[in-house]
């Protein structure tokens, strides 16, 4: 780990102006992945501007849904009356990240922000990694890669995506309230990741010199109908192979809308639209029909070493609507 300067602020305002003056700091909140990047030298800010006192740890309920800071923590939102009452799908997606440990540090801000968990980019004995070194091209690709993209992947990464609450904030509808010099603007959350393309070193639509402020749910519509699966190599702190984020609206057998998002298998939460409209305005026996589940990975494009997850998204699609639907 390099020497670095550190500074911390009590507003927002000051962190922005602190992040402007120095052009190579990063933000820092309960540090969970970015101290891990800074001691394997794939991070190396000269600056860091703690944000911990800023007044952006609460949870917030009215009639336009729910908003949670950017500094609450991963398991006091999991641990929410009012989440877990009427988000559980969030609730389920963040115990299922991580160690409890490390879910008393982590915050809703940071967990946006987390970087990808691909062995070359934290292995800097590897030159090759477009995302830490661009223009460098991707070992991935040539090497070990069973746990990478079967969607949205460049010839330039294939990495994915580590985040269990993006998957299920991006099924919710949800919104990034992010602050600048210029104030405020909303960003939707699925809009907030970016594929890879020719640029996979930056991950997100976050402005150099903005700070994520809040997360913002709309009304919740999918309590009683909603169902987080993560398959992973071993049951507990491992990222998922793939995760399912399943939100259904039901009446009666009916199904009047439906959210379905993935994890584990691209470079951002990957929404399945195609599905989502097929099963509106059906019924819930639908969820029994091979070609309809098989929407989930039309778009796939495995590489032989992951061509796996293209079985295991259907499974996992399956299992998670039917138990979000409560069908056996």
């Amino acid at each position: 780990m390099q020497d670095f300067r550190y500074q911390r602020v009590n507003s927002i305002e000051d962190a922005i102006h602190a992040l402007q003056q120095q052009p190579a700091a990063k933000f820092i909140g309960g540090g969970t992945n970015l101290l891990d990047l800074m001691k394997g030298d794939v991070e190396k800010p000269d600056y860091l501007i703690d944000i911990t006192r800023l007044p952006l740890a609460q949870i917030r309920v009215d009639d336009n849904g729910l908003l949670i800071g950017a500094l609450m923590r991963n398991s006091d939102v999991a641990n929410h009356a009012h989440v877990r009452k009427h988000y559980p799908l969030l609730a389920q997606a963040l115990v299922a990240g991580a160690s409890p440990q490390l879910r008393n540090m982590a915050t809703a801000g940071g967990n946006l922000l987390q970087r990808t968990r691909c062995g070359y980019f934290y292995d800097t004995a590897y030159a090759q990694c477009n995302k830490r070194l661009p223009g460098s091209g991707c070992a991935a690709r040539a090497g070990i890669a069973h746990n990478h993209a079967i969607f949205g992947a460049s010839e330039h990464c294939i990495a994915i995506n580590p985040s269990d609450m993006s998957v299920a904030l991006v099924a919710l509808d949800a919104s990034v309230r992010v602050q600048g010099p210029q104030g405020q603007r909303v960003i939707p959350l699925a809009d907030f990741f970016r594929l890879p393309g020719e640029t996979p070193h930056i991950d997100t639509n976050l402005q150099r010199d903005e700070l994520i402020v809040a997360v913002e749910l709309p009304p919740a519509r999918y309590a009683q109908h909603s169902h987080y699966l993560k398959i992973r190599e071993r049951s507990s702190y491992a990222f998922a192979l793939v995760s399912v984020a399943a939100a259904l609206d039901i009446s009666g057998d009916k199904i009047n809308d439906a959210r379905i998002a993935l994890g584990g298998v691209a470079h951002k939460p990957w929404r399945l639209n195609a599905l989502e409209d097929a099963l509106r305005g059906n019924t819930l026996s639908v969820l029994n029909d091979d070609a309809l589940i098989a929407l989930a990975v039309r778009d796939a494009q495995p590489s032989p070493q992951n061509a796996y997850k293209i079985s295991l998204v259907r499974t996992a699609t399956r299992r998670a609507l039917a138990i979000a639907g409560a069908v056996t």
